[in-house]
């Protein structure tokens, strides 16, 4: 066998043909880049397979959203601006006339520098395309008001998220407001004054923004829920000679309140004759709805929200005034029935800690009157991930010995897992301490919690 010899000088030259071949063609594809063709845009449409076009031209986009780009020239597609931000698209959904491109969360809006702001911009080698384009943050949305039940004239507060430049706010019964209303830069909440006509049976309130629209939970101004007022709107129950009981006679009627005011009577959870309430102590004080033969949850609330309604979206709202500021001791019970000793931390109650805050004590204050909102669901009774309905509180409600609705001050030590659920929080307490803490409630009611939905699209939205 012949041995085979190989010449270096040989191998050298096939080194540099390969090396000269790889430089040919990667001055090729340089060169066939520097003559990318021209790019143009010619129309926008929305991707949403769960829409009723899932395929929608479109003059806006939202954050977060799956757009497709349709024009010429998209084949040596470099980059996509939106916004001046630089936005992921994959190569293989991207023909010479049409892409997919997701708007990233990341992209700015009011941060945007204003000659990219409201802009797409495509990009290849030598060429771009610039389209005017509406882009906006994500949907806003409401989640709660400072006041749902607010006087005439007074100023509330509404919370929500993308709740920028906001022009126009209709309240219940078709009553619009376009002027005085206040937007939050970071459209976290807005203000507006509260107006006259609004309808006595409540519901939702609709907002025009910069982001587009929104509706509120359906709780406002819903005076048809109203249990008991102390003024007159169901009835106060009161019996026995129990220091804790709170009579007609412990109500108070003075003027209180900044900016939201009290209406008429209301119920000193610490009536004047307690100085204070001692330490470790339950059942402070308590104070009742009628109750049986009197309270007709089923005939009242019925005819606005249905037996079948999740326990997410119906709950119990009542408005709250503490001129001081309250922290360390002391909590509200709300007892859906007539039947708890005091200290419970289970059944058809909930308690109200709200000077709790992240597993820690936070000093809480309202020194104008504000708006709590409990859902039913919240209540320990029902708080069990199950699906509830309506219904089952009724139910409850009508199949206890005694059907009084109320509260009860309590003043007793408990841990952080009673208000978490969460076995791990138990090493953490909160022990209570004798307070002369001020506590006031009124306008006790049930409301429903649904939001409807709002479509950018209700031309073609059934």
């Amino acid at each position: 066998m012949k041995t085979k010899y190989f010449n270096i000088n040989s191998w050298a030259s096939v080194f540099t043909l390969g090396i000269m071949a790889v430089m040919l063609l990667f001055t090729s594809c340089e060169e066939e880049s520097d003559y990318s063709g021209p790019i143009s845009i010619s129309t926008v449409y929305l991707q949403d397979a769960e829409a009723s076009v899932p395929d929608r031209e479109v003059t806006f986009v939202r954050l977060g959203q799956l757009i497709r780009i349709s024009g010429t020239g998209f084949t040596d597609l470099k980059k996509v601006y939106i916004n001046g931000y630089e936005s992921y698209f994959n190569p293989t959904l991207v023909s010479d006339n049409s892409m997919i491109v997701s708007v990233s969360k990341n992209t700015p809006i009011i941060e945007a520098d204003a000659d990219v702001r409201n802009t797409i911009r495509l990009v290849n080698d030598g060429n771009e395309a610039v389209l005017s384009f509406d882009v906006r943050s994500a949907a806003p949305s409401i989640t709660s008001f400072s006041n749902s039940l607010p006087n005439v004239g007074e100023l509330i507060t509404v919370y929500g998220s993308g709740l920028l430049e906001v022009t126009n706010v209709v309240f219940p019964g078709d009553v619009e407001v376009t002027e005085g209303i206040t937007s939050n830069e970071e459209g976290e909440y807005f203000t507006v004054n509260m107006p006259e006509g609004v309808s006595d049976e409540g519901g939702s309130i609709f907002i025009e923004c910069a982001n587009g629209g929104a509706y509120s939970p359906a709780c406002f101004n819903f005076k048809a829920g109203v249990i008991l007022d102390f003024d007159g709107l169901g009835a106060q129950g009161a019996w026995g000679s129990a220091a804790s009981m709170i009579f007609s006679d412990d109500l108070e009627s003075t003027t209180v309140g900044t900016d939201n005011i009290s209406q008429g009577i209301y119920v000193p959870h610490r009536p004047s004759r307690i100085t204070a309430f001692d330490a470790a102590s339950t059942r402070c004080t308590e104070v009742w709805t009628a109750g049986n033969d009197v309270d007709d949850w089923r005939g009242q609330l019925t005819p606005y929200i249905s037996t079948t309604t999740s326990l997410d979206e119906v709950g119990f709202q009542f408005d709250i005034y503490v001129p001081e500021e309250w922290e360390g001791s002391g909590y509200l019970k709300i007892c859906l029935v007539n039947g708890f000793s005091g200290g419970e931390w289970a059944g058809y109650c909930y308690n109200y800690v709200p000077w709790v805050v992240d597993g820690e004590s936070v000093a809480f204050q309202a020194t104008g009157w504000t708006t709590v909102t409990v859902p039913f669901s919240s209540f320990y009774a029902f708080d069990d991930g199950e699906d509830h309905t309506f219904e089952e509180v009724l139910v409850a409600r009508e199949t206890s010995s005694y059907k009084n609705f109320g509260f009860y001050f309590e003043n007793s030590d408990f841990a952080l897992s009673d208000i978490t659920g969460s076995d791990s929080d138990s090493e953490t307490e909160f022990l209570s301490a004798e307070t002369s803490i001020s506590v006031y409630t009124d306008n006790w009611r049930v409301v429903s919690l649904n939001t409807p939905t709002y479509s950018d699209f209700p031309e073609d939205e059934e």
